[in-house]
């Protein structure tokens, strides 16, 4: 039972060290480390969660959010440097689910990522080996 979370940030730092705590907790990570690149990677995947940074060169995390919500739900993290609160709310205001501040624990980040799942039961359709097709979140099964 994998969730896919997509990671976008500019800093290819951050995104290697989430890379290494998604696998860790086990979930299916893919990354970008543009706004441009992460929604052309939202639309082709169809990834299960997505946590995006805020502060990026080229479309911002306003932007990607604004862009995403004009043709999928699917849940938002924003993990951000920034800590005004007029900032999260307005990246709320476009469409985030969540937010956090860098730098989050990873415990606390786990958390956010399957509260939201949780409730929003998130999981898109695998293909498994078996060439069945399974639902990640909520363990149902369905055949070719």
């Amino acid at each position: 039972m994998t969730i896919d979370v997509l990671v976008i940030d500019d800093d290819i730092a951050v995104t290697d060290l989430l890379t290494v705590l998604l696998k860790s907790q086990g979930f299916t990570p893919m990354t970008s480390n543009s706004g441009e690149e992460g929604l052309k990677l939202i639309r082709e995947n169809r990834p299960g969660i997505v946590i995006l940074d805020l502060m990026m060169p080229g479309m911002d995390g306003w932007e990607v959010c604004k862009n995403v919500r004009t043709f999928s739900n699917v849940p938002i993290i924003v993990l951000s440097a920034l800590n005004d609160p007029s900032m999260v709310a307005s990246v709320l205001d476009a469409g985030a689910d969540d937010y956090l501040t860098k730098p989050a624990p990873s415990s606390v980040l786990v958390a956010h990522i399957n509260r939201l799942v949780s409730r929003v039961g998130t999981g898109r359709l695998r293909r498994t080996r078996t060439g069945e097709l399974k639902k990640a979140v909520t363990g149902s099964l369905a055949t070719k």
